[in-house]
């Protein structure tokens, strides 16, 4: 379990209060205490910040860094959070995984989820990394995360002192995943063939159905089809996702994002690459609950929740309210009921609306969350 490691208090719009402890350990979290938060909002403006006090995680000096009105001009509208590496000798770089969540949101401290984030490399170069958009204001002062004007943030980090390795819980080095990524990618001993949109996959059944109850009851119970020499077609998906999907089960690593290989796009490109990266990620979702794969779902559902924007909410929303996921809806029902009557004839113009409608029951949670946003408005107004 990760260690604490201590307590930032922000008061009055400055840090107040410090309490580090050196745990010791390579995986730790600091709390960041943030009361008074309406005043930060008023004296900070967009691009400035409040720095916690220093923490040390895995022998490194550590800071937060709370930007109100967002760390750069494109989040003027959320409250950012970057995580800096603060070393005397910033000379040779450190893998670190680390992530932001309210101290409520227990489902995100969890260290199986820590380990399968993205690892980033704090160095002389890039010494900070962190959410830009972590939370829209709008949406953090209507969410019960804000109380009392007041709310913490912990930050979890896990450093990596190599970054093809982690360490057991014995605290030997382990590449096990190396081990099982490169068992994936030179098919040796590969007993079962998938064909996905027209490409084929070789895989191991034993590792298939230790990590999903569907493989296993799909190749092993009731449910297997053919002998181990059929090829499996699996329908309803596209060949990239399943790649993500048996990357994720072989490795326990979130998957690179999907990128369309162009060191030249410009910047309509770069948008329709985000908007390709977000159907993926759809995608993928959909794929982690078809196969029971829990912690990925988890992921995906987080990827999500932190990319919603006007185009893709209400494809989100129907996908939190089909596959059961009460976070991931509650995200998006918050998001759309800050948004102004231009924003939201926007959300209902988008192809994911259609879907929407098909569920009665999220229509009327999704106007009541509207009829209260009408309602607190002409109180504000009165």
């Amino acid at each position: 379990m990760p260690s604490f490691t201590g307590v930032s208090v922000i008061t009055d719009g400055n840090l107040s209060t410090t309490l580090a402890v050196n745990a010791g350990t390579d995986s730790g979290y600091h709390l960041l205490v943030v009361n008074d938060y309406s005043r930060t909002v008023q004296e900070k403006p967009n691009g400035k910040s409040i720095m916690s006090g220093p923490f040390v995680v895995g022998g490194h000096k550590w800071c937060i860094y709370y930007c109100p009105n967002g760390e750069e001009s494109g989040s003027s509208d959320f409250i950012s959070l970057v995580l800096s590496r603060d070393d005397d000798d910033m000379e040779e770089a450190v893998e670190a995984k680390f992530d932001f969540s309210f101290v409520d949101q227990v489902e995100y401290q969890n260290p199986i989820y820590i380990r399968a984030i993205e690892t980033f490399s704090f160095s002389s170069e890039s010494s900070f990394w962190g959410s830009f958009k972590f939370m829209r204001r709008d949406a953090l002062e209507r969410s019960a995360y804000l109380k009392d004007d007041c709310f913490t943030i912990r930050c979890d980090i896990m450093v990596c002192n190599d970054l093809n390795t982690s360490k057991d819980a014995d605290g030997a080095l382990s590449d096990i995943h190396n081990h099982f990524n490169n068992l994936l990618q030179n098919k040796m001993g590969a007993d079962v063939t998938f064909e996905v949109s027209g490409e084929t996959f070789a895989a191991h059944r034993c590792v298939l159905a230790a990590r999903s109850k569907v493989f296993m009851a799909q190749l092993f119970g009731p449910m297997t089809e053919g002998t181990t020499s059929t090829v499996i077609r699996i329908k309803d998906m596209e060949a990239r996702v399943f790649a993500a999907l048996l990357s994720f089960i072989y490795t326990d690593s979130f998957p690179d994002k999907y990128n369309i290989e162009n060191e030249e796009r410009q910047e309509v490109e770069e948008q329709v690459n985000d908007v390709m990266w977000l159907q993926w990620l759809q995608e993928l979702f959909v794929a982690a609950d078809r196969y029971d794969i829990q912690q990925l779902k988890f992921l995906c559902e987080k990827h999500l929740s932190e990319h919603i924007s006007v185009n893709s909410v209400a494809s989100t929303l129907s996908l939190a309210e089909q596959h059961h996921c009460c976070r991931l809806k509650e995200v998006c029902l918050n998001f759309i009921q800050v948004q102004s009557r231009p924003c939201l004839e926007k959300i209902m113009a988008t192809d994911g609306w259609e879907y929407t409608t098909t569920y009665p029951s999220l229509l009327k949670e999704l106007i009541a969350k509207l009829a209260s946003n009408q309602k607190k408005n002409n109180k504000r107004k009165r």
